[in-house]
């Protein structure tokens, strides 16, 4: 299954980690059932069972892996996918494919309405996986890169290194229990919901060796300033996760650490990378507005996917969900 599978995720090359064989097994780890399946070495997708206190219901992140323009293998997949929602008495599924949002791949999306019968297909309440995000080309020399960033990035960038920042790439556990302490102090400070430590270390043991880095920045006196985890995995890496301490109010840890990570994945040749999660366009108020400052600073493009898709299975316990999702989005600022 897993040959099969990495075979046909080669022939997408928007993929990221979300549809990989390290993501399944992170959430296996964590205790969730996975449904994975192949359509003749064509398409595939990873979906992830959740059980949510509002009932069950089937993820797919990035995904699913298909030619959206073979509109008969595109119904096989969802039927698929529906069946399974089905037998496992998911109140819903939720989709986000790795298709930008432009009007032909909105209407290719909603083109299933029609297609599947009877199928109930709405926007999703809530976002998944770095809906907005800003994409670094990794293939362009290093001078490029720091050229096509904003003047005060790249001031910060070199102010770091007069400053003696140091960046430390440690992957051990004690590494991510530290990361994790810190992470939950930041989440307090800024109002998240942090992942928890099973996850993280859940993350560290799929990943591991090749296709994960801790980094961890230090002041001159060896204070911790900055953490941030970048998971990789065919063409792509992402700055998934981050961390700071008060320290990084006044000393620019973060942009060391993002400027390490750059250097780090070019020189492993990957093209690309997903810097991962940033306000909306036009959106005020945004939970996510300072970190867009600060990744928007970096220079790439700026990208939107199509956002998270639900295929209601349950109407009446979806209901409940939607309500509830709602609120919490406007609570949270998202």
């Amino acid at each position: 299954m897993v040959e099969s599978w990495t075979k046909i995720f080669q022939t997408f090359p928007e993929a990221n980690f979300l549809q990989s064989p390290l993501w399944a097994e992170t959430n296996r780890l964590t205790g969730c059932k996975l449904i994975m399946r192949t359509f003749e070495d064509k398409a595939m997708y990873l979906g992830i069972i959740k059980d949510a206190r509002r009932g069950r219901y089937l993820e797919i992140p990035g995904g699913p892996l298909v030619d959206w323009q073979n509109r008969k293998l595109v119904k096989a997949v969802f039927e698929s996918i529906i069946e399974e929602a089905k037998k496992e008495k998911c109140v819903f599924v939720r989709f986000r494919p790795q298709l930008f949002k432009t009007p032909d791949n909105v209407q290719l999306v909603n083109n299933l309405k029609t297609e599947i019968k009877g199928l109930d297909l709405r926007t999703a309440p809530m976002h998944l996986h770095a809906q907005n995000t800003i994409l670094l080309d990794l293939s362009k020399s290093e001078e490029d890169l720091l050229m096509s960033m904003r003047r005060q990035t790249r001031y910060e960038v070199r102010r770091s290194e007069k400053l003696g920042l140091k960046v430390i790439e440690d992957s051990s556990e004690k590494a991510f229990e530290e990361f994790h302490a810190v992470q939950s102090e930041t989440a307090k400070r800024q109002n998240f919901v942090p992942p928890s430590e099973k996850e993280l270390l859940a993350e560290r043991k799929a990943f591991l060796p090749e296709n994960l880095k801790l980094y961890k920045v230090v002041d001159s006196e060896e204070h911790p300033v900055a953490y941030g985890l970048v998971l990789i995995y065919g063409r792509e890496a992402e700055y998934f996760e981050a961390a700071s301490t008060e320290l990084n109010r006044k000393l620019p840890g973060a942009y060391a650490l993002l400027w390490r990570a750059i250097k780090d994945l070019k020189a492993m040749n990957i093209e690309r990378f997903n810097l991962w999660g940033i306000a909306p366009p036009g959106v005020e108020h945004h939970r996510y507005s300072g970190v867009t400052t600060f990744k928007t600073g970096f220079g790439g493009e700026i990208i939107e996917f199509i956002p998270a898709q639900d295929i209601v299975i349950n109407k009446l316990k979806y209901k409940l969900d939607e309500i509830v999702e709602t609120a919490r989005k406007k609570k949270r600022n998202l």
